[in-house]
């Protein structure tokens, strides 16, 4: 994901000129994948990823002000790593994905909506000029995408588990709430800027989701030192290698000089 969130316009080219395919891990954009499947490009009217909302969902940002890591590291649905755990509280994470799914996709920003999703049942969806929606359900697990990245384009048994659309009950939609989670239009924002600045924003994230994971800074520090970065980051319209790698740096070394004074 960060891969292509710092340097999809020179990893998606590569890899068509070495006719190399890459296929999708993530659940949501293995569910794009899936339910592209047999279906022309052209014919995309939008994709809709969806989110679960983290375990803050539905609250305000004056309640944010409050919360402590162990709140932060309760997700509803998912069992993942602590940092990964902390993006999707903020919704960084899927800021991030919308990012991946521009260059995986070959898909415009104002084509990819976010749409958030409480039970995790459906990983994404693809909606077509006709007006038909097709979307990829399942369990909330990580080994089904990664298996079917590995099984593609067979579809292999599996030994952990199948959805049961009874047991799974109603499946409910909204859209996500850009006050109380800034870091998702931000995340946007660099996107649709391109050069440096999806670097930049990501290289700001990791460090401080860092801090906040030592407990040295809070949970809404996060997203405001990564705005005071993007503030001040002088993008890079074209950038090489170099020019990623030492954006990535060097905004690493400015982040931990503003967390210090937080």
């Amino acid at each position: 994901k960060e891969t292509l969130v710092t340097a999809g316009h020179i990893i998606m080219p590569l890899a068509k000129e070495k006719e190399v395919s890459i296929l999708p891990v993530d659940s949501e954009h293995s569910a794009i994948f899936q339910s592209l499947q047999g279906n022309t490009h052209d014919s995309i009217e939008k994709i809709l990823l969806t989110a679960s909302g983290g375990p803050f969902r539905g609250k305000s940002r004056e309640f944010l002000k409050h919360v402590k890591l162990e709140d932060a590291l309760k997700h509803p649905n998912w069992s993942m790593g602590r940092k990964i755990t902390i993006d999707s509280a903020t919704m960084v994470n899927k800021g991030l994905e919308v990012i991946e799914a521009h260059w995986l996709f070959d898909m415009p920003y104002e084509k990819i909506d976010v749409v958030v999703h409480p039970q995790s049942v459906i990983h994404s969806l693809v909606e077509y000029q006709d007006g038909s929606v097709l979307a990829q359900l399942g369990l909330p697990d990580m080994r089904l995408p990664i298996q079917y990245a590995f099984s593609y384009p067979e579809r292999f048994d599996n030994a952990f588990g199948q959805l049961d659309l009874v047991k799974a009950g109603q499946l409910t939609f909204e859209a996500p709430d850009l006050e109380a989670f800034p870091a998702l239009k931000l995340a946007v924002e660099c996107g649709k800027a391109g050069g440096t600045l999806p670097c930049a924003f990501n290289a700001a994230n990791e460090e401080s989701v860092y801090a906040f994971l030592d407990n040295k800074i809070k949970y809404l520090d996060i997203p405001m030192t990564i705005e005071k970065i993007i503030v001040r980051h002088q993008n890079i319209l074209q950038p090489v290698i170099e020019d990623i790698e030492q954006t990535d740096a060097e905004t690493r070394r400015l982040t931990r000089e503003i967390l210090k004074n937080l």
